[in-house]
């Protein structure tokens, strides 16, 4: 055999395990990548934190408390604007009368009674009309500051006496609604009109048989407190 036929020969017998030398070396390098692949999956880096999860945390290490009074804050707000308070009042009712005891106690309380609006000018007329009838220094005689007959006992000068000032009231209240020759006293209270308006209709009326001489014999000075005994209450 001539050397080039001999050379060409070992070249085809040499070929094969050169390729199983490459296949053996290719398979190592892949069992070797994926190794590696899952030993760099194991050892990667947590995920980093959310926004919401540094927030929170920031606010647990940075907390910090503040004491203010009611008052405080309550002022602050309403100089701030941010709240706003309904306005409100509170109306008097029986037992606030009672408690005061007076004659113009006694002449807000007829008022209460008959649903009319306590003005200044509708107190000042009852005020004037109770010391007309009654008196001041003794207004609550016979439980009957207006010498109203409507509801009460028998009693001298046929006007009756009341159980209490509380009853007194109401009965006055009845009387102002109940009879007809009372309808312009009541519409004048009713209206809130001006006190000269309520006397007048309080003359023109058959509360007083004398009609208090259509004003001549009315007073019109102010009307001094005076408080009533407690018993006269009830």
């Amino acid at each position: 055999m001539t050397p080039t036929l001999l050379a060409a020969f070992r070249e085809r017998l040499e070929a094969p395990r050169a390729g199983r030398r490459t296949r053996r070396t290719l398979a190592a390098g892949a069992v070797a990548a994926s190794f590696a692949l899952l030993a760099s999956l194991a050892l990667a880096p947590p995920a980093p934190p959310t926004e919401a999860a540094v927030l929170r945390a920031y606010a647990a290490a940075n907390a910090q408390e503040v004491d203010v009074s009611a008052a405080d804050a309550a002022a602050h707000l309403e100089a701030s604007g941010a709240v706003t308070r309904d306005e409100y009042d509170a109306t008097a009712g029986i037992e606030t009368y009672k408690s005061g005891g007076t004659n113009h106690d006694w002449a807000k309380l007829v008022l209460l009674f008959a649903g009319f609006p306590q003005t200044d000018d509708s107190v000042t007329v009852m005020t004037r009309w109770m010391r007309q009838e009654n008196g001041v220094d003794d207004w609550w005689n016979r439980n009957n500051p207006l010498n109203n007959g409507w509801g009460a006992s028998a009693g001298a000068g046929g006007t009756g006496r009341n159980v209490n000032l509380v009853e007194a009231a109401r009965n006055a209240a009845d009387a102002l609604h109940s009879i007809r020759g009372y309808a312009g006293i009541r519409a004048a209270f009713a209206a809130g009109a001006p006190a000269a308006e309520i006397e007048a209709a309080i003359w023109a009326s058959p509360w007083a048989s004398g009609h208090y001489a259509n004003g001549a014999h009315w007073h019109y000075s102010p009307v001094k407190v005076v408080q009533a005994p407690a018993s006269a209450w009830g």
